[in-house]
């Protein structure tokens, strides 16, 4: 009882010392609102973006390895010229891995192109073709939204069919249905067999399947070369979910392309094994300096507005002299003073944080593009958490000094 009588003093007044000076608080708490709203807001961006970039790298897939010349990730001292001259990986390799690995769950080959597809008068440029083999379904996720993947016949017996993007299956068959329909890829006609579902632009323009197109490995190679001077291709080896960070596979991919490509011990490796967490990583210290740099910005405006605080709780102490002796005079003990004056500096920063926390949910409906900007629990909380802290810390020796008051003296006050 003797909580909830202090919660609803400490409303009460807060509330009145709203009221009393409106213009004079609100300037005050206007510290709090722009320093919540500072850190808030870079948290939300930075949280925004990493899902935004997570979301525009999908395409390299969870807990998986990819084989290369080059590396995902480089700094100013890349040596690009000596990846340019590792060997191209093979169809043998693949094969090799394929039926050696055994900390591997699935192992695909494949590789991409740049092309046209045409049907009738209708031509989609720019669509990202890649050829794959069966186990490409089982290394990495192929949603669709109507028909089927390739059966195991079809990929193997390089059958002339096709998977293809919405804006693809919009673009070439306007208000048809497109599955069993046939299209045109270097002259040579393939049959649709599905869609894949609509994915939207991602975050560095990086293609989505909606412009893309899928067709047996075995097809690909009737059309393109694939090899050294030609089209690179790619090896992807999804790892089990025992294995944490897929360490066991890395050492195990290591050891059977090296016996492989015949490498000896002294001779360093001639290929390069990525991770999309290697990209992750190398986002994520942009992230940190974001991140910092909202704190910095965002703690002057809090510090501002922790002295705004404790300047109203002073005055709201003085004003409220008469009546702290007369409360004491009545039995209240000290601690019901402190905890008055400090649950109302609490409130007040909360007002203030809060009003911060709605400026950043305002700034999530502006329409940026391809990235949505979301506030999230975590961050409501964390600014509730700071305001809260504030509060605390503004409020603290204020709420002291009413407590530790004189009765006698304090009625006397005038």
């Amino acid at each position: 009882m003797i909580f909830i009588k202090l919660i609803w003093e400490s409303l009460r007044f807060a509330g009145q010392a709203l009221k009393s000076n409106l213009t004079r608080t609100i300037l005050s708490l206007l510290g709090v609102t722009v320093g919540i709203f500072a850190i808030i807001a870079v948290f939300t961006l930075v949280d925004s973006l990493e899902k935004n970039i997570k979301s525009s790298f999908s395409f390299l897939g969870s807990n998986v390895i990819t084989v290369n010349r080059f590396q995902f990730v480089g700094g100013p001292d890349y040596p690009w010229w000596k990846f340019f001259r590792r060997p191209y990986n093979t169809y043998s390799e693949y094969t090799f891995l394929r039926d050696k690995l055994r900390n591997a769950e699935s192992t695909c080959f494949f590789a991409d192109a740049n092309t046209i597809l045409q049907q009738g008068s209708n031509s989609y440029k720019g669509v990202n073709l890649t050829g794959v083999t069966y186990s490409y379904q089982d290394v990495y996720d192929i949603p669709l939204e109507a028909g089927r993947y390739f059966t195991e016949t079809e990929a193997n017996s390089a059958r002339n069919v096709t998977l293809i993007g919405k804006k693809i299956a919009n673009t070439l068959f306007p208000g048809k249905d497109p599955l069993g329909k046939e299209v045109k890829i270097k002259g040579n006609k393939f049959t649709v067999i599905g869609v894949f579902e609509e994915e939207g632009e991602g975050l560095f323009e990086i293609s989505s399947k909606d412009e893309a197109a899928m067709i047996p490995y075995g097809a690909f190679t009737k059309m393109y070369y694939v090899g050294k001077n030609g089209i690179e291709p790619s090896i992807a080896v999804k790892g089990k979910d025992e294995d944490i960070g897929m360490v066991a596979l890395e050492n195990e991919l290591i050891g059977l392309l090296r016996a492989k490509r015949g490498l000896k011990p002294s001779q360093e490796d001639n290929f390069s094994l990525n991770k999309a967490e290697y990209i992750m990583n190398a986002i994520g210290s942009v992230f940190d300096v974001i991140g910092a740099a909202g704190w910095v910005i965002g703690g002057f405006s809090i510090l501002v507005g922790g002295f705004g605080i404790a300047n109203i709780m002073f005055v709201s102490v003085k004003e409220r002299t008469m009546i702290i002796g007369i409360q004491k005079s009545l039995g209240a003990k000290n601690y019901f003073i402190l905890f008055q004056f400090l649950f109302e500096a609490i409130f007040l920063s909360l007002i203030g944080g809060l009003t911060g926390i709605i400026l950043v949910f305002g700034i999530t409906f502006i329409n940026l593009g391809s990235l949505e900007l979301a506030l999230s629990v975590k961050n409501i909380v964390l600014g509730l958490g700071i305001s809260s802290v504030i509060g605390i810390v503004s409020g603290i020796v204020p709420a002291s000094l009413a407590a530790w008051m004189d009765p006698v003296e304090a009625i006397r006050a005038t």
